[in-house]
């Protein structure tokens, strides 16, 4: 059996480039930066005001002594000319600053009669002023390649002048669940059937880092079928092939067998790791093929594990094991054998309000109930003696996007 950390590093050395394309920012929402983000002018492009107020001369101002209003500096409407000494504008939040003035009076702090302004205080040079360039120069390095674009760094880039983003290509993948017990959900269940569930939760998990998500069915474990169904796969150019089920070396196991046959080069089938051991890895081309454990808390363990990661890196990301994050375990765990326990927890907050886990101790790989009302996996080492309550544990959260 393969360690956790070796199979994934032997997945990275085989992901293929995919390319960059560019995108609207309207469309560029959770998408992977391919290039820095560059900053096309300097903002604010000149010295604005910061409030509602009036623009003048920060030595000219005297407690009670008037100055004579000249005229007003408003967004897209600055005030044309220079203040001359002795003078004010009246300005609003965002506009220019007027040539000659360089200090901003909120307007609270003035008193109007006529054209005659006087103001409470003396201001410091520079108050309320937004300088050129303040939140960012022409030519600065906004945001490194490999972040996924947020709601927020799509304002930037739109502030910086930017109508397009060169972001990363995601990869087509298709999904393909094995068996001859298996029956779509909605159908009565025969003698010796069950329902198919683990790709009504591997598209959605999948799908975030994907261009599409292709859905290939149940197949059953005949040998002539899944070469027809994989075959199909291939031939549509998908950049990952998910299998569940059959990927192990039983007697009726045929998906392994059938992949070989098609010239994909099987890397590893077992991982040191549970629940999830009989997973395969391999390529076909530039295509990259896993089979899943048929088990459905398996199925999606490995997935969160192994899959996520991987997706992460294909499509460029900065880290591609985010999150994860340590946080004291609400009770004590058991002693861990040779097999890396991503164990089924939940997330709560203390009596102050800190993050604490608590494991789940249900361990069977079919157990769904316990999968869905986890919202984390501990991940507990090889060989662990135990860990008392307390302790702080490495977590992996189940955002499941």
């Amino acid at each position: 059996m393969m360690p956790v950390d070796e199979a994934i590093e032997r997945i990275f050395r085989k992901l293929p480039k995919l390319g960059s394309e560019a995108l609207p920012l309207v469309r560029a929402h959770r998408r992977v930066l391919a290039q820095p983000l560059v900053a096309r002018h300097s903002q604010p492009p000149f010295d604005a005001s910061a409030m509602d107020g009036y623009a003048v001369r920060a030595a000219e101002v005297v407690p009670g002594q008037p100055l004579k209003l000249a005229g007003t500096s408003q967004a897209g409407a600055r005030f044309v000319g220079m203040m001359e000494h002795g003078q004010c504008v009246r300005i609003f939040t965002g506009a220019p600053l007027p040539i000659g003035a360089d200090a901003v009076i909120m307007q609270e702090e003035a008193t109007a009669k006529g054209n005659q302004i006087s103001f409470e205080k003396v201001p410091k040079p520079g108050q309320s002023v937004r300088k050129q360039g303040f939140d960012f120069k022409r030519g600065a390095e906004l945001l490194p390649a490999g972040v996924a674009l947020t709601p927020a760094m799509l304002n930037l880039a739109a502030s910086a002048n930017h109508p397009t983003l060169t972001v990363t290509r995601r990869p087509r993948i298709a999904v393909l669940a094995t068996g001859d017990e298996l029956v779509a959900p909605g159908t009565p269940l025969g003698p010796d059937q069950i329902i198919a569930s683990n790709t009504y939760g591997l598209i959605p998990l999948l799908a975030p880092w994907a261009e599409q998500v292709i859905d290939l069915g149940i197949v059953a474990d005949d040998k002539d079928k899944l070469e027809a169904a994989l075959l199909g796969a291939f031939d549509q150019g998908v950049d990952m092939l998910v299998t569940t089920g059959g990927a192990s070396v039983g007697e009726r196991d045929y998906v392994q067998e059938v992949l070989r046959d098609l010239g994909v080069e099987v890397d590893f089938w077992k991982l040191r790791m549970r629940p999830g051991k009989p997973l395969m890895f391999g390529t076909r081309g530039k295509t990259l093929v896993f089979g899943l454990p048929g088990n459905p808390v398996s199925a999606l363990v490995t997935a969160t594990v192994i899959l996520k990661p991987a997706l992460r890196a294909l499509t460029g990301h900065i880290d591609p094991f985010w999150p994860r994050i340590g946080v004291p375990t609400l009770l004590g765990l058991p002693p861990n054998g040779p097999r890396r326990h991503f164990m089924r927890a939940t997330l709560s907050r203390n009596d102050i309000g800190f993050l604490q886990v608590e494991p789940i101790f249900e361990t069977d790989s079919s157990h769904s109930t316990s999968l869905a009302l986890a919202d984390a996996l501990i991940v507990v080492p090889e060989d662990s003696p135990g860990v008392p309550p307390g302790e702080i544990v490495d977590v992996i959260p189940l955002s499941w996007g």
